[in-house]
């Protein structure tokens, strides 16, 4: 291989180094920042309901109410990320199969067990809480 085909795999191989590195980054502290706003959400939306039923000195009436509609709300939002979860797997799985492309058999046998654990992870970090 002459030095113009040395440089450009080169060129190629920090490209894709580049590339894997910054999607196991984004991953990494995409979960990283799910795994702390739903740890911290029920507690956040607790204390937040509290507040408003204290300051504005809310009757049992009232925030048998106002905990009605934020529940209906909760729901909703539910049922908003139910119908667009699929528009955001169709993507996510093309990237995959286009970084499974480029590895070795080996490679892609860790690559697929890394995206099992992730996808698990998923699962687990967006399962309805109360």
């Amino acid at each position: 291989m002459n030095l113009q085909g040395h440089t450009k795999l080169k060129i190629w191989l920090v490209l894709l180094v580049v590339f894997v590195l910054g999607t196991a980054t984004g991953v990494a502290l995409g979960g990283l920042y799910r795994s702390r706003a739903s740890s911290e959400r029920p507690e956040k939306a607790m204390h937040g309901f509290e507040k408003m039923r204290r300051e504005l000195n809310l009757t049992d009436e009232q925030t048998k109410g106002v905990s009605a509609i934020l529940d209906e709300t909760r729901n909703e939002y539910r049922a908003l990320h139910m119908e667009l979860k699929p528009r955001f797997d169709e993507p996510r799985q093309k990237a995959r199969a286009r970084i499974r492309a480029l590895l070795s058999a080996e490679q892609q046998q860790k690559f697929d067990a890394m995206v099992a654990q992730r996808d698990a992870q998923r699962e687990e970090e967006q399962k309805p809480r109360r």
